[in-house]
């Protein structure tokens, strides 16, 4: 959530940055409407209280005295209705400003690129050289089909669309590919947590999926309750309504999880595959930095993200998203994209992004400063990476013309030093 008092000590800065992200001015005006009506309340609000305190003394005086206060009690009382109406007033009007500003997304930071989708991003690095087939790449779905490691068919059977079987060699498969994740991201000091998948309303405001995104999730009827669209949102939660010491700063954390996501509006999108999912896992980078010490923070993580792509050998580039592309409650995004060689195109595969004190703010969480003031913290988080796509990566990159997939190096360990998928294992 933005700095109300920034909003309005520098109303023209935050609507021409705001602009970029597809916000309108009038929107800023009418929250600052709203927050100035508000203010107003509460100044009417507390002169009458403080009216209500000086008669209040006054009945106590004219009673010590044995003197008629009725006028005096009459008075107390219009006040008090008063009061009572001036406060449910302002009750409504501190909602609204509330959720008008909840719906608001983080500033960007200047330095990223303006643009209204992804056409803007900017591309910083390409590593690794795509392979260069000498036969007819095919798309991951065949492949994973006619190894029988993985069953869509029977899936959408079960659960409906968007929902996979992982069998056999897939499943191993898909547990090395995590397992060999957490192990890198522990090495690199990230602490290893399992979280819950189930959050409450609070946390999923906490992180900026609510209220605005209240549809992309899968809510449990009757409950304040959600199955969580990724680890961010219980790690990030972490520490919400707590001052983190400064001794601990900077925090890691590193999470499997599965991830819940109802893909609202993505009709006719990747329907065939592992690419967009109602339910697949992922592995999260999440940290708590000091504010000077974020983007470098972002930096490292985008690098931790981009030793496991090296680490398996696969192709990936580097971009940073531009303001119209880029999430909710980010001020800064990197995205690595693996190739993937049957489209001819590089894919999504982790965004590392740094919300400085946006989701902070909203989830009260903040550390003492050397001098002992309060801050909030900056928050950030990335994919390290999510699996399923990493898994497409694998089999689309390391296919063979035979139909089998070789095993990248890295993740033979973790599947009993099988060197190859075939029809026959």
């Amino acid at each position: 959530m933005l700095d109300m008092k920034m909003i309005r000590q520098n109303p023209d800065e935050i609507k021409a940055r705001l602009a970029t992200r597809g916000v309108q001015a009038e929107t800023i005006d009418e929250l600052l409407a709203q927050d100035k009506k508000r203010r107003e309340l509460v100044g009417q609000s507390e002169s009458l209280k403080q009216e209500r305190n000086t008669v209040s003394e006054a009945i106590a005086q004219a009673k010590r005295n044995k003197e008629d206060a009725s006028e005096q009690i009459a008075a107390m009382r219009e006040v008090g209705s008063k009061i009572k109406a001036l406060d449910e007033e302002l009750a409504t009007v501190e909602a609204k400003v509330k959720d008008m500003a909840a719906r608001l997304p983080n500033l960007p930071n200047p330095t990223i690129p303006v643009g209204a989708d992804e056409e803007a991003n900017v591309e910083l690095r390409k590593v690794g050289t795509p392979r260069q087939f000498d036969f007819e790449p095919k798309a991951h779905w065949d492949i994973a089909e006619d190894l029988d490691i993985l069953d869509f068919g029977r899936a959408a059977k079960v659960s409906g669309a968007r929902f996979v079987f992982y069998k056999g060699w897939g499943a191993r498969l898909e547990r090395a590919i995590y397992n060999f994740m957490l192990d890198q991201h522990a090495e690199e000091g990230y602490t290893e947590v399992i979280p819950p998948y189930i959050v409450n309303h609070d946390s999923m405001y906490g992180t900026g999926q609510f209220p605005k995104f209240k549809e992309d999730v899968y809510s449990i009827e009757g409950q304040d309750m959600t199955l969580i669209p990724t680890a961010e949102v219980p790690l990030t939660n972490y520490y919400r309504d707590e001052v983190i010491p400064d001794e601990k700063l900077p925090v890691y954390f590193t999470a499997m999880s599965p991830s819940f996501r109802s893909e609202a509006g993505s009709a006719g999108r990747d329907t065939r595959g592992l690419i967009r999912m109602h339910q697949f896992h992922k592995v999260e980078m999440v940290k708590y930095t000091k504010p000077e010490d974020s983007y470098n923070e972002l930096e490292k993580m985008t690098a931790n993200a981009g030793n496991i792509m090296e680490k398996l050998g696969l192709p990936y580039h580097v971009i940073t998203l531009s303001t119209g592309d880029m999430g909710f409650s980010a001020a800064m995004t990197h995205d690595l994209e693996v190739w993937m060689p049957a489209q001819d195109t590089y894919r999504e595969i982790s965004s590392c992004s740094n919300c400085e004190d946006f989701q902070a703010r909203r989830a009260h969480i903040q550390y003492r400063d050397e001098k002992g003031k309060l801050q909030f913290v900056h928050t950030l988080n990335g994919s390290g990476l999510a699996v399923g796509r990493t898994m497409a990566a694998i089999l689309e990159n390391y296919q063979n013309e035979d139909g089998s997939v070789t095993i990248p190096e890295a993740l033979r360990p973790y599947m009993g030093g099988l060197e190859k998928i075939t029809k026959e294992n």
